[in-house]
């Protein structure tokens, strides 16, 4: 639908350029957001190799594992139905140090994976049980300390303190995980009630 959605906009801000006669601009600007793209990519491939570089050499010299160690009491807090040896308690704390440091695209390989696994716990049904909801909600509302691609962006279109963001970006992270821990907290109680 969503493509749709795009296509339809693109084709008419076409005909309105055809019609109004800016034919040139538009064919300017596809060139020109072409290659601005292109250079947006490569400067995110650079950042995204560095984060994903140090998040392997974190995981190799056992910091993952500490982090998730540390995050235990938090994800037995937010996941009382998940075992505690369970794999998925490794996947779900990659998550979310993923996301804590602003990586949203690495954190979508754990959270794939531990959703998986937590399907598996929820006997494969088509029906999300209330852990994965709460994964979701915890993933989507991200807690970011560093937020990486923001800083990226900045930099990349010339902002003069690209990392000004962090602490709005702190702030604004900090309320919609608060807001969504209590919600996915609420909820579960009232799924269990019933």
């Amino acid at each position: 639908m969503i493509n749709y959605l795009w296509a339809f906009m693109i084709l008419i801000g076409i005909v309105v350029g055809v019609l109004g006669g800016n034919i040139a601009e538009i064919s300017n600007a596809t060139i020109n957001s072409s290659k601005e793209a292109v250079s947006l990519c490569i400067a995110m491939l650079g950042v995204m190799s560095m984060w994903t570089g140090l998040m392997q050499v974190a995981k190799k010299t056992g910091l993952v594992t500490s982090f998730t160690k540390a995050l235990r009491p938090i994800i037995c807090f937010l996941f009382p139905d998940i075992p505690k040896g369970h794999i998925v308690n490794e996947y779900i704390a990659s998550n979310m140090i993923a996301n804590i440091l602003g990586l949203g695209w690495a954190a979508t390989p754990m959270g794939l994976m531990a959703m998986k696994e937590l399907k598996k716990l929820n006997n494969n049904s088509d029906i999300a049980s209330c852990d994965m909801c709460t994964l979701l909600i915890v993933n989507i509302s991200s807690l970011q300390l560093i937020p990486v691609n923001i800083i990226a962006y900045r930099s990349q279109y010339g902002s003069i303190n690209p990392a000004e963001i962090i602490v709005p970006g702190i702030i604004a992270t900090t309320i919609s995980t608060l807001v969504g821990v209590i919600f996915a907290t609420v909820a579960r109680k009232l799924s269990k009630h019933r």
